[in-house]
C-alpha cells in the first residue's frame, strides 16, 4: 500500500497551473514527480527494517510513520474539515485500510520475509480485485484483465519459490498477502455510492487518512510501551550504523510525506496509463535498495517472477473494460483517484 500505494493512480488534485506552460513540459515535470514519488514510497520498506532489528515493535515503527505524518499533515486536514461532514465513509475506509491495515501488515511483513518480496506480493491488490468484481459482484471482466490476473499470479509463484516448498516464513507472506487485502478493502468500499458525488481533493482524503489511522493505530500499537531508547541510537543497515532519528525522519518526512504529495501533484499532470507504469517501478527500487542497503539478493528466478507480477499488475489495473459493462473495471472510482501504490509501503 503499496503504496499503493495502495495500487492507482491519482485525479481532480487542484494543482495550481500556468496556461503558458507547453504541455511536455507539464508532462516532464509530472514524471519525474512521479519517480521521484515512487523512490520516496520504495525506500520506506528499506528505512524501516533497521529500526525493527534494532529492537521496535513493527507496529511501533508503524505508529510513529502514520502518527508523524498525521501531524505534519495537520493543517490540510483542517483546511479540508468539510470532509468529515461529505465523505466520513470514505476517510474512515482510507484510515483503516489504506493507512493503518497495508502499514501494520506490509511492516510486520517486512519483519520476516525480505522487503521485495513483501510489496511484491502486496501487488497482487489488482488482481484480487478483479476476483471480487468478477465472483461477488458477478460483474463482467476485461480478457486482458484477466491475462493481468494469471500472469500475476504466475510470477507470485516464481517469487516465493513454489517449486522449493516455499522457502519462505508463511506467516511473513500472509501478512504481506493481508496487505494486499486492505488494498482491496479500502477500494470496495470507496467505490460504494461514488456515483455522481464530487472527487474530494486526495490531499484531504490523505490528511484525514492519517489521523484516522494514527487514532487506530495508538489504540493497536500502544505506544506508551515502545522501546523509545532504541531511537536515541543506532541501528544497523547491512553492517553500516545510522542513527535511528535519520532513519525515522526519512520514514515520516520522505517516504510518507513526501512520497504522497509528489505522487499527487505528478499524475494531475500524468495519464493514468502512464502513473501506472511509474506506479510499478515502487516494487523495483525497494528490491533494488534492499539489496543495495541491506543486502537481500534476490534469485533470477524471483527478478523474472517479480517483473512478471508487476506486468500482471499492470495490465490487471489499466485494461478497457469489458464490452457491456456499465461500469468500469478494476480501474476509475475513488480508489485510482485518491489512492497510491505507496500506502502500501
Amino acid at each position: 500500500m503499496r503504496d499503493d500505494a495502495p495500487v492507482g493512480a491519482w485525479h481532480h488534485v487542484p494543482v495550481p497551473t500556468s496556461v503558458s506552460t507547453p504541455s511536455d513540459h507539464r508532462k516532464g515535470v509530472g514524471l519525474g514527480l512521479a519517480l521521484l514519488s515512487a523512490l520516496a514510497f520504495g525506500g520506506s520498506g528499506v528505512a524501516a527494517k533497521p529500526l525493527i532489528e534494532a529492537g521496535l515493535d513493527p507496529l511501533h515503527v508503524v505508529w510513529l510513520r502514520v502518527a508523524g505524518a498525521a501531524l505534519v499533515m495537520l493543517p490540510l486536514a483542517v483546511r479540508h474539515r468539510g470532509l468529515l461532514r461529505r465523505r466520513p465513509g470514505l476517510l474512515a475506509g482510507f484510515g483503516l485500510f489504506a493507512v493503518a491495515g497495508v502499514q501494520a501488515c506490509y511492516f510486520a511483513a517486512i519483519s520476516r520475509i525480505p522487503v521485495g518480496v513483501a510489496l511484491l506480493v502486496e501487488y497482487l491488490a489488482p488482481a484480487l480485485v478483479l476476483g471480487w468484481v468478477r465472483f461477488v459482484q458477478r460483474r463482467p471482466v476485461a480478457r486482458a484483465a484477466a491475462v493481468g490476473v494469471v500472469l500475476a499470479v504466475g510470477g507470485l509463484a516464481c517469487v516465493v519459490e513454489v517449486w522449493a516448498g516455499l522457502g519462505f516464513d508463511a506467516l511473513g507472506l500472509l501478512l504481506a498477502l493481508g496487505a494486499a487485502c486492505c488494498q482491496v478493502g479500502y477500494f470496495v468500499l470507496s467505490d460504494q455510492g461514488s456515483d455522481g458525488e464530487e472527487v474530494p481533493d486526495p490531499l484531504g482524503v490523505i490528511a484525514y487518512g492519517l489521523l484516522i489511522g494514527a487514532a487506530v493505530l495508538t489504540v493497536v500499537a500502544r505506544p506508551w510501551s515502545m522501546e523509545w531508547s532504541v531511537l536515541t541510537g543506532s541501528a544497523e543497515m547491512n553492517g553500516a550504523p545510522v542513527a535511528a532519528l535519520v532513519l525515522l525522519a526519512w520514514i515520516v518526512l520522505v517516504a510518507t510525506v513526501a512520497a504522497y504529495v509528489t505522487g499527487v501533484v505528478s499524475v494531475r499532470r500524468l495519464s493514468p496509463q502512464v502513473a501506472g507504469v511509474v506506479a510499478c517501478l515502487e516494487a523495483v527500487i525497494a528490491t533494488v535498495l534492499a539489496w543495495v542497503l541491506l543486502g537481500e539478493h534476490l534469485s533470477a528466478p524471483q527478478i523474472v517472477g517479480g517483473a512478471v507480477v508487476l506486468a500482471g499488475a499492470f495490465i490487471a489495473q489499466s485494461s478497457a473494460p469489458a464490452k457491456g459493462s456499465g461500469k468500469p473495471v478494476a480501474s476509475g472510482g475513488p480508489e485510482r483517484e485518491l489512492s497510491t501504490p505507496g500506502t502500501a509501503a
